[in-house]
Order: structure tokens, then C-alpha cells, then sequence
């Protein structure tokens, strides 16, 4: 196992090479100058070349790329071209919001879809089996961002009950922090929740008509003891596997909730940077996120020789 985890981590090393290779070349081929943008609308191209030169962007693309990869190597991510502070500070103050909206939304779609997906397996054809499907579809057919502004009309608006933006930290208020993550964590949930569920009850399906979930109703196991501890637990790699996945859903939904929501996140200064031809804040962000969704897979490929012994690395 130890040899596996440590081919993993190594591997890691081509990944983000090849990621650090497509995000830097492809943020320099599109069209747009971040001098133009700093510059304003009524600079000259004197001063708009001035500021290329400060920012290094004069120089050809190839020697660019070498000299942030060198930093990057260092530990350096560069300075921002907008925000004016360095990089690895602006992660740092952005990181808090999406790690707490992340961490919060994994929390509610696991701790309710698999009992969802497990239910509707159990109660096949049923009413509830319908309505746990229905919801699903429609749970992940409904961007996020219209999901948002819906929950924030009903619960914000018109009951008045949840704040409609902003965020307070864990450690300052812990009351206004979870009245602040509420909305935003179902939004980015739903869609996840949506996914788990079908996957859940799909993997259920499959076992309850083994051999061994017969053998052990036929020794006098109650249904919980049968569908927990038997049934869930053999169906328990799939179920691991779209919860990597959807890690990417995560990522993805949460550049979106925090613009919904006004989170001072990663997402949002993904969306800032962007606008603003911000390229070494984009490139570190983007990194970032690769690396926490390889090291997530890593940590599911653990998991399933919990859940399935037979399972060797």
C-alpha cells in the first residue's frame, strides 16, 4: 500500500506539468492584454507597453513559461497582476470560504443521498422510489446558479430566514457563519445529492439479488442489519467512485455558488482573475485545484480496500 501511495504522489509531478503547460499557453493565445486592462480605457500604447515590460510580458512565450515554472519550483507563484499582493497570500485569505463550502456541501450530499439511494433500492417501484428519481433528474438537470437564486427568493426574501449574501468566518461568529453556508451548501449540494442517489440506489439494486444478502435473510437479519451492513457495504466502491468524481462537480459549482452568493472564495477569485487577464492568480488557482482533486482520488482508491478487501494495490 505504501509503495502505491508513493507512485501516486509521483505521479502527481506529469500531471501538473502538463496542466501548468495548457493553462499558461492557453491564457497567452486567447484574446485580451492584461497591460490594456490595468492600463485603463484612456491609456496610450507607450504606457500600455511600459507595463507589459514591468510585467514581463514583452518577452517570448517560451521564456515566460521558464521563468514562472522556475518560480513555481521555488515555491513562488509571482505577484498578481490586479490585486497587487502576492499570490500565495491571496490563496491563502480566499481559501477559508470555499474549504468551509466544500467540506459543508460533501457533508449534507453524502449524509443524504446514500440513505436516499439505499431507501429507493429497498422500496423499488414504490411512491417514494418515484419521488427520490424524480428529484434526482430534476436535481441534476437544474443549472446551479438557477437553483441558487430560487432558494434565495423563497428562504431570503420572501421568509426572510437565511442572509442572501456574504460570509462570516468559523472562528469570529459560528451562528452567522452556518446561517451564511446554509444556502450556498444546499445549492452546490443538490446537484451532487442528485448524483450519489442515483449511483446509490443503482449499486444496491445490483447486490440485494446476491447470495449472500439471501443467506442472510434467510438467517433472521433484520432489513437495516441486511441493506447497512451487508448491502451498502459491497456496494460501496461505485459509490466511492462518483464521489471522486463529483469532487469536479465541487470545484466546478463553486465558482458559481460564491458569484451567486458573494463568497469570498476561490471561485470568486477565479472569476476576478479571469476578468481581469489576471494570469499568474488563474494559474495558481487552477493548479490548486488539480492537485486537491488528484490527492481526493488517491484518498477514494484508499478507501475502497476498506470496503472491498479483495481489493490489493
Amino acid at each position: 500500500m505504501l509503495d502505491f501511495i508513493a507512485r501516486r504522489l509521483v505521479s502527481i509531478i506529469p500531471v501538473l506539468v502538463v496542466v501548468a503547460l495548457f493553462v499558461f499557453f492557453m491564457l497567452r493565445l486567447t484574446p485580451g492584454d492584461p497591460a490594456a486592462v490595468i492600463a485603463g480605457d484612456n491609456a496610450t500604447s507607450d504606457q500600455i507597453a511600459d507595463i507589459r515590460e514591468k510585467l514581463g510580458l514583452n518577452l517570448p512565450i517560451w521564456q515566460q513559461f521558464g521563468i514562472w515554472l522556475g518560480n513555481m519550483l521555488q515555491g513562488n507563484f509571482g505577484e498578481s497582476f490586479f490585486f497587487k499582493k502576492t499570490v500565495a497570500e491571496l490563496i491563502a485569505q480566499r481559501l477559508e470560504p470555499t474549504l468551509a463550502l466544500s467540506v459543508c456541501t460533501l457533508i449534507l450530499a453524502v449524509s443524504t443521498a446514500v440513505p436516499l439511494g439505499v431507501i429507493a433500492a429497498y422500496r423499488q417501484g414504490s411512491l417514494l422510489d418515484r419521488v427520490v428519481m424524480g428529484f434526482s433528474v430534476l436535481g441534476f438537470s437544474m443549472p446551479s446558479f438557477v437553483i441558487g437564486y430560487c432558494l434565495i427568493y423563497v428562504f431570503a426574501i420572501e421568509l426572510g430566514w437565511l442572509p442572501v449574501q456574504g460570509y462570516t468566518r468559523i472562528g469570529v461568529d459560528f451562528w452567522s457563519f452556518l446561517e451564511r453556508i446554509i444556502l450556498p451548501s444546499v445549492t452546490l449540494g443538490i446537484i451532487y445529492v442528485a448524483l450519489i442517489a442515483r449511483i446509490t440506489r443503482a449499486s444496491i439494486l445490483e447486490v440485494l439479488n446476491e447470495d449472500y444478502i439471501r443467506t442472510a435473510r434467510a438467517k433472521g437479519l433484520s432489513n437495516r442489519v441486511v441493506l447497512m451492513r451487508h448491502a451498502l457495504r459491497n456496494a460501496a466502491v461505485p459509490i466511492l467512485t462518483v464521489i471522486g468524481v463529483g469532487i469536479a462537480l465541487l470545484i466546478g459549482g463553486a465558482i458559481v455558488t460564491e458569484s451567486v452568493f458573494g463568497l469570498p472564495g476561490l471561485g470568486r477569485l477565479t472569476v476576478e482573475a479571469v476578468l481581469s487577464r489576471d494570469f499568474p492568480t488563474i494559474q495558481a488557482v487552477i493548479l490548486l485545484f488539480s492537485v486537491v482533486y488528484v490527492l481526493i482520488n488517491l484518498l477514494i482508491d484508499i478507501g475502497y480496500t476498506i470496503f472491498d478487501p479483495r481489493i490489493r494495490y
